[in-house]
C-alpha cells in the first residue's frame, strides 16, 4: 500500500516534471541547501548561547532574531526536501540513510520544541551574565549534535547513486 502511494508521488506529471528538468531540480535542489544554511547558520549562534557563549546578551534577545530565521529557514528545508523526495519516493523511503535522517529531524523539532516549553527558557529570557541551566546547556549542545548529524545524512545520501 505504502509502496503504491510512493509510486504514484513520484509518477506524478509535476514531479516527472522536475525530475527531467535539469535547472529545475538543481534550483530545488539548491533551495535545500540554501534552507538548511539559514536554519543552521541562526541556530549555532542560538545554541552556543543556550550554552554559555555570550552571556552578556539575555536569550531572548537572540531568540527574537534567530528562532524567526531558524522557523523559516526549516520551512524552506522541509519544502524543497519534500520535492526532493518525491523524484524517487520508493527508493529514498527504503534507504535506511534517509529513515535516519527523517527521524534526526523529528528529534531535533522536537528538541526545540520541548526547549521553548521548559520553565527554564521562560526563566533565562532577559537574564544577564549567568550561565543558563544545565537543561538549557544540553538542550544547545543536543540541537548542534543533532542537526549538524541531519546535514551528514544528508550530503551521504547525494552519493548513494
Amino acid at each position: 500500500m505504502l509502496v503504491e502511494g510512493l509510486t504514484a508521488i513520484q509518477d506524478w506529471a509535476p514531479v516527472a516534471a522536475l525530475r527531467s528538468s535539469r535547472w529545475t531540480y538543481a534550483s530545488v535542489n539548491t533551495a535545500h541547501i540554501v534552507g538548511f544554511a539559514i536554519l543552521f547558520g541562526s541556530i549555532l549562534p542560538m545554541d552556543l548561547r543556550l550554552m554559555g557563549w555570550r552571556r552578556a546578551i539575555p536569550i531572548g534577545t537572540f531568540a527574537r532574531v534567530l528562532v524567526p530565521v531558524s522557523i523559516a529557514g526549516l520551512v524552506l528545508a522541509i519544502t524543497a526536501g519534500a520535492l526532493l523526495f518525491s523524484i524517487r519516493a520508493v527508493e529514498y523511503a527504503e534507504t535506511t540513510l534517509f529513515q535516519v535522517k527523517m527521524a534526526l529531524v523529528v528529534c531535533a523539532i522536537g528538541n526545540a520544541v520541548l526547549l521553548r516549553r521548559a520553565a527554564q527558557w521562560e526563566a533565562q529570557q532577559t537574564a544577564a551574565n549567568v550561565m543558563p541551566p544545565l537543561r538549557l546547556q544540553l538542550a544547545g549542545a543536543l540541537s548542534l549534535v543533532l542537526w549538524l548529524s541531519v546535514i551528514v545524512c544528508g550530503r551521504m545520501i547525494a552519493f548513494l547513486d
